[in-house]
């Protein structure tokens, strides 16, 4: 009634697998990925049909974008917690911001309207944060009002949140497909 945990056993042809003991038997003992099954989609008409595969094409480029950006949030938060003083912050925080606009300008300038206003509500999503809290809360709340007005100049807004059980359903839907490899 209770396993035992063995190492892992290899044979001529095959694959190396733990494995384990119960009840006097060796069994393997492999762990497979969860499979999501949705029920089929129904497509009202071609630009349904469209507009999802925009959907999943949009969200395989920036949900690589999405993560990495919660990467170095929790890098840079991190470091800043060992940071002495006030100072030191502001100084690590120019040097960060300069970085990331080295590293993420060109990538940012590369999508499209509509990528871009998905990338954040991936990041709301990814973070727990909208995009302008995160950035009011790294480089102060005068930067995050320009970078506001300024995403509110083309019609966006670093405030929008994930809202996966509603909104954001299909979305949802096709990120939980990417990041399983089911899409």
């Amino acid at each position: 009634m209770h396993a035992q945990q063995v190492s892992p056993v290899t044979s001529g042809k095959g694959y190396r697998v733990p494995v384990c003991v119960y009840e006097g038997d060796t069994i393997p003992c492999i762990t497979l990925k969860n499979i999501y099954v949705y029920p089929k989609l129904k497509f009202k008409n071609k630009r349904q049909e469209r507009y999802y595969y925009k959907l999943v094409r949009d969200v395989k480029k920036t949900l690589p974008l999405a993560k990495e950006i919660k990467r170095a949030v929790i890098e840079t938060y991190e470091y800043m917690e060992t940071l002495p003083n006030q100072k030191a912050k502001e100084q690590h925080m120019k040097m960060v911001e300069k970085g990331l606009k080295e590293q993420y300008t060109a990538r940012m300038k590369k999508l499209t309207f509509s990528q871009g206003k998905l990338l954040i509500k991936l990041v709301n999503r990814e973070c727990n944060q909208s995009s302008y809290q995160l950035v009011k809360a790294f480089m102060g709340p005068f930067k995050a009002g320009f970078y506001q007005a300024f995403a509110a100049l083309f019609g966006a807004s670093l405030k929008k949140e994930y809202h996966p059980e509603d909104d954001d359903k299909m979305v949802e839907r096709v990120v939980t497909l990417v990041e399983n490899g089911q899409l």
